[in-house]
């Protein structure tokens, strides 16, 4: 009789033992898994971000997020008014976003991520700053705090750009430069680096500082009086983004050899674009999307710097002008626009 208790008994532990697993596995079934949630700081507005960032969603599929369903975006735009950056980026703060993409390398863009948060972490896509010298980060290799990323360097790349449009226009003597003064990167370009390869290749530049959207037809009139034989546009910022088709234009107009810093400016109608394969950064920057959201540390994953760069050539442009192009150099370029 003992014996048939105690085997009851038994039975009934294994039972409640059983059904409590069974409830358990029940609840965590029942339990949603958190979908982690991407803020997106663009200085742009809607419609130009979206185009600069479609390899970079693409880049997110193809490493199993799917926007919508097992990860959420959250998109700020500031239109342009670097003003709207800190409140934005606070935005996200408040939202708990599990990391946040500053689109574009401009230090106020940075700059209000890291005042809005130094515990999210925070990717850069881009830009001309040496993250380093800027004070973004500990070193390259080993960023120290909350921000990785990629780096385009845009810096450096000027003399190579100044050299491009010498060979182009091997009678090129002086260079009109048109740069936004609060855009650091350009302006410590302007001041600091130009002037060091011009010397090399024995050319003369003339800044000209854009400080307003209202100021590019004073600017030009200006620019058009020192009669430039070539012009240069370092920036790439929101302000500069604004009056890119006036640019354009006036180079145009005035036949004068361009290059630019973005690919936009090509697009718009210029002669000329040297510089990172912005596509190619933004598909990497995925990847440290990706690795964090898996647990890994910003301050242990390495800045990268641009690995690919771009050479296009508007060969419509370069007709315009009456600029006739080698085929020596034409065959440098990634694309010919015709």
């Amino acid at each position: 009789m003992r014996h048939r208790e105690r085997g009851n008994k038994k039975l009934i532990g294994v039972a409640l033992c059983a059904l409590v697993l069974a409830l358990g596995f029940s609840v965590e079934a029942q339990q949603p898994k958190k979908v982690p949630r991407i803020g997106y700081l663009s200085p742009f507005d809607a419609a130009t971000e979206s185009a600069r960032s479609e390899p970079y969603r693409l880049a997110l599929r193809e490493l199993g997020y799917i926007e919508g369903q097992n990860i959420a975006i959250e998109y700020r735009y500031a239109e342009g008014k670097n003003d709207r950056l800190p409140g934005l980026a606070a935005e996200l703060v408040r939202l708990k976003v599990d990391v946040i993409v500053v689109a574009g390398g401009g230090e106020p863009l940075i700059r209000a991520a890291m005042n809005a948060t130094n515990t999210i972490p925070i990717v850069l896509t881009g830009g001309g700053a040496d993250p380093v010298e800027a004070g973004y980060v500990e070193s390259l290799a080993r960023p120290g705090g909350n921000v990785t990323g990629i780096t385009f360097l845009n810096r450096e790349l000027g003399g190579k750009r100044l050299e491009l449009l010498k060979e182009a226009a091997p009678k090129l003597g002086r260079v009109a430069v048109l740069y936004d003064p609060a855009s650091p990167a350009p302006a410590r370009e302007v001041k600091e680096h130009l002037p060091v390869a011009a010397r090399t290749l024995r050319l003369t530049i003339h800044p000209w500082e854009i400080r307003d959207a209202a100021d590019f037809d004073k600017v030009f009139v200006a620019v058009k009086k020192e009669r430039p034989n070539g012009l240069y546009v370092p920036g790439a910022g929101p302000l500069m983004a604004a009056i890119k088709k006036p640019t354009v234009g006036f180079a145009l107009k005035n036949q004068l050899p361009s290059i630019y810093v973005t690919r936009e400016f090509v697009d718009a109608g210029g002669l000329m674009y040297y510089g990172a394969d912005r596509a190619d950064s933004y598909r990497r920057v995925a990847y440290f999307v990706d690795r964090i959201l898996k647990g890994a540390k910003p301050a242990d994953l390495p800045v990268q710097q641009a690995t690919k760069f771009e050479f296009v050539i508007n060969l419509k442009a370069a007709k315009q002008i009456g600029l006739t192009l080698s085929p020596e150099f034409l065959a440098r370029a990634n694309q010919v626009v015709k």
